[in-house]
């Protein structure tokens, strides 16, 4: 591997509390070495990033990457991915693709290292066929190098079920990843559960899917000692239930979908398939609640929530669209965005999105310091730009962010000291 020296960035690594204009030299994929100044290596890649930021890679813990399904592969999401400033993604299971079997871990490998562009870390099934009744080979998928087990948008036959699930992560040290819905309360819905929705005659879905479904959990963990995190948090009351598990000392995490941070309840008025996601867009109280939580840390990281669809998915009218946003090149920007509106401080913004994911799969990455792998980005923070659909590299277009203007844009994403634009393996990761 070719040195790279990377000069007067702005280096912010929330891990280390650094906030430094600085030199950072990169030797065999690992930094070794930050200073004021650098000048005596000879060999190296120079990079001048005079009035840049120098970032750590980001991880985002919540991408459905949909190959099975033909609305998207490897390839293509991953160089969306990079394109875009995250250098890890957490694969969740899907009914397509349950990852439910080593067999299913070690295909997805194959694909990641003959594909890939960036590291593909798997989350694995918590039941086979993710049909919530027999129990997968956990500790085969931990062998397997899964580093987490979800049931994905799918429930459990039966709190029993769930129960049992927990002991045995517990016993793997696999942390559960699960969406917090009961999914009883459901029905037939599609929108928040309110008055736009009672007005535009969209059926509900109350918070009380939400705040039910957390309390089983948690009640569920506290007996079992399981670590649990949660996925797509959407609502106040739902914060609430967290921000309380963490008081009284339960090993719990969350995570937010970037797009709960913007949208609410009034984008689905024009019946916008685009704005269609699950859980659904709430109320602007919620939305309020949510941005409060990843500020005061009860909100541990901010996801993607990545659902590529091909066109006809939402093409539907609204209540028979397939929910999900195309959203792995929307994540830094509308995260970024959060700083320029003062909800978050950059060191706030940077953590949410790099240090916070790794630590919940327990992977030391998302930091930069001596000695770590040189994952990183190097970021415009002046850059002024619109996003524009067409020039999306992500196989799914849906989104409703076309046309917002943005400042701030990822100039370039290295991978183990490596410009991303040159192909690395999944079995190198450190």
């Amino acid at each position: 591997m070719p040195k790279v020296l990377i000069q007067q960035g702005r280096l912010i690594d929330p891990v280390s509390n650094t906030d430094q204009i600085c030199d950072i030299l990169i030797e065999q994929g690992k930094v070794s070495r930050i200073a004021s100044s650098i000048t005596d290596v000879q060999d190296a890649d120079v990079v001048d990033a005079t009035g840049h930021w120098i970032l750590p890679g980001v991880v985002d813990i919540g991408v459905y990457v949909r190959h099975q399904e033909r609305k998207a592969t490897v390839e293509t999401e991953s160089v969306a991915a990079v394109n875009a400033g995250i250098t890890r993604l957490c694969c969740m299971p899907e009914l397509a693709k349950p990852i439910d079997s080593t067999a299913e871990v070690n295909l997805i490998k194959d694909q990641a290292s003959r594909t890939g562009r960036v590291w593909f870390e798997i989350i694995g099934g918590i039941t086979d066929g993710l049909q919530g009744e027999q129990l997968t080979n956990m500790g085969g998928l931990k062998k397997a190098g899964c580093v987490a087990v979800s049931q994905g948008h799918h429930p459990f036959i039966s709190l029993d079920v769930m129960r049992k699930a927990m002991e045995y992560a517990h016993t793997c040290g696999l942390p559960l990843f699960l969406h917090p819905v009961e999914y009883g309360l459901i029905g037939r819905g599609c929108v928040h559960e309110g008055a736009i929705a009672t007005r535009i005659g969209l059926p509900g879905i109350p918070v009380a899917a939400e705040t039910v479904g957390l309390s089983q959990i948690l009640l569920l963990a506290e007996q079992a000692q399981a670590q649990i995190h949660f996925c797509r948090v959407s609502s106040a009351a739902g914060v609430e239930l967290i921000a309380r598990a963490k008081q009284q000392g339960l090993s719990v995490t969350a995570d937010v979908a970037a797009h709960q941070l913007y949208l609410s309840e009034q984008d689905i008025q024009d019946y916008n398939p685009l704005c269609h996601t699950m859980p659904p867009l709430r109320s602007m109280a919620d939305r309020e609640a949510l941005r409060k939580a990843v500020s005061d840390g009860v909100i541990d990281a901010i996801c993607s929530d990545h659902q590529p669809h091909d066109i006809d998915a939402k093409l539907a009218p609204f209540q028979e669209s397939s929910p999900g946003i195309s959203s792995l090149e929307t994540l830094i920007p509308l995260t970024m965005k959060l700083v320029d509106e003062g909800v978050l401080t950059v060191m706030q913004a940077v953590a949410k999105l790099s240090s916070g994911p790794a630590d919940i799969i327990d992977r030391p990455t998302g930091r930069l310091s001596v000695g770590s792998v040189a994952d990183l980005l190097i970021y415009d923070p002046q850059k002024q730009w619109v996003f524009e659909v067409e020039k999306m590299r992500s196989t799914g277009k849906n989104t409703p962010f076309g046309g917002w203007p943005f400042t701030g844009k990822v100039v370039q994403t290295y991978i183990r000291g490596q410009r991303a634009d040159n192909q690395l393996h999944f079995e190198e990761i450190a």
